[in-house]
């Protein structure tokens, strides 16, 4: 099996899609410009024509838009947004309209539209060009949200995505388009919301999305130096997300650390948390920690994002806190009245 990057299994699915699906065409801003897709789009409007790629004016709600009327007329359109920040532009159309006219018209209509959103902070970019809001529309019913961490997955996905027949977020990380693995040349599909354990342990649990999963495997190394077994899962998809997977591997393992590279305040790690503390409460051995950003807009200095940004090193304290503070739960004094 051939070795890709991340952006290259991006592109392999973008055009395999554009050869075999007349319905399938792209839009957005700086498609051809690998300043704003990097290499995960190189080529393709030579391949395939620009009537294909269409490149938009900078206007995130009024592409964002049409794409949603196109995929109700029978396309099948993948919406480029090559940061995540500016789709905020965008929430109209995705939140009142893709997400509900399936609901609002009993399922005789549907919405097949991909929102591909790209995560690029870093590079003292400072608190508009840096935020992962994935959090936020995994909070709205009718969407789907994927967050695949690998090259396998993240052409995996993109196909599953355009196949799905409802509005799917896909969100892939800059910081991931260097990361390498095996990607096999024929078209497959990684099912949404299906989490995978990365690897098996019996100490801890790890759950982690997008780049955090791959922080989440070099934390492991360290941990094995501490005698500490971690089991690592990544969850792939955040709407919907894996939870008969979470739970059985917090059943054997006890802990939980949740990491996700987004505010601490209401994301998604607090989500899971949440719900793995409602629902599998007695498996716990120890309370549940959260690897997240600092509540804060992201600094524009290079020393200010080296303490901001979170990594492997957090995860690993994260670990050692859960492990040291496991105390029994017959231990906790009755309060007082």
């Amino acid at each position: 099996m051939r070795c890709l990057n991340y952006a290259q299994a991006i592109r392999e699915a973008h055009a395999q899609l554009l050869r075999d699906d007349p319905r399938v065409f792209v839009i957005g801003q700086g498609l051809w410009s690998p300043w704003y897709a990097g290499s995960s789009l190189q080529g393709l409007d030579s391949e395939f024509g620009r009537h294909r790629l269409l490149d938009s004016p900078v206007s995130e709600n009024a592409t964002t838009g049409a794409a949603i009327g196109a995929a109700m007329a029978g396309m099948r359109p993948i919406v480029f947004h090559p940061r995540m920040d500016f789709m905020l532009l965008a929430v109209d159309p995705i939140v009142n309209q893709a997400a509900n006219w399936a609901s609002l018209f009993a399922g005789r209509v549907n919405v097949p539209v991909v929102i591909r959103s790209v995560i690029n902070r870093g590079g003292e970019q400072g608190a508009q060009h840096s935020q992962a809001l994935q959090s936020l529309f995994a909070h709205v019913p009718g969407l789907k949200v994927v967050m695949p961490s690998t090259p396998y997955d993240a052409k995996g996905l993109l196909m599953t995505a355009v196949a799905d027949g409802n509005p799917v977020m896909y969100i892939d990380d800059r910081w991931l388009y260097a990361e390498t693995g095996e990607v096999p040349e024929e078209q497959y599909r990684v099912p949404i919301g299906k989490g995978v354990v990365r690897r098996a342990g019996k100490d801890v649990t790890i759950v982690a999305t997008s780049y955090m999963a791959v922080q989440a495997m070099k934390a492991v190394e360290g941990l094995l130096e501490r005698g500490i077994d971690a089991e690592v899962i990544d969850l792939r998809s955040i709407k919907p997300w894996d939870r008969d997977l979470v739970f059985s591997s917090v059943w054997k393992t006890g802990r939980l650390v949740v990491a996700d590279a987004a505010w601490h305040t209401g994301g998604f790690a607090a989500e899971v948390a949440a719900t793995v503390a409602g629902e599998v409460f007695p498996a716990l051995k120890a309370p549940i920690a959260r690897v997240c950003l600092p509540d804060a807009p992201a600094p524009t200095s290079r020393a200010m994002e080296q303490a901001y940004y979170i990594g492997a090193s957090e995860i690993v304290i994260a670990v050692d806190k859960v492990l040291s503070s496991e105390r029994s739960r017959y231990d906790v004094p009755s309060p007082v009245y």
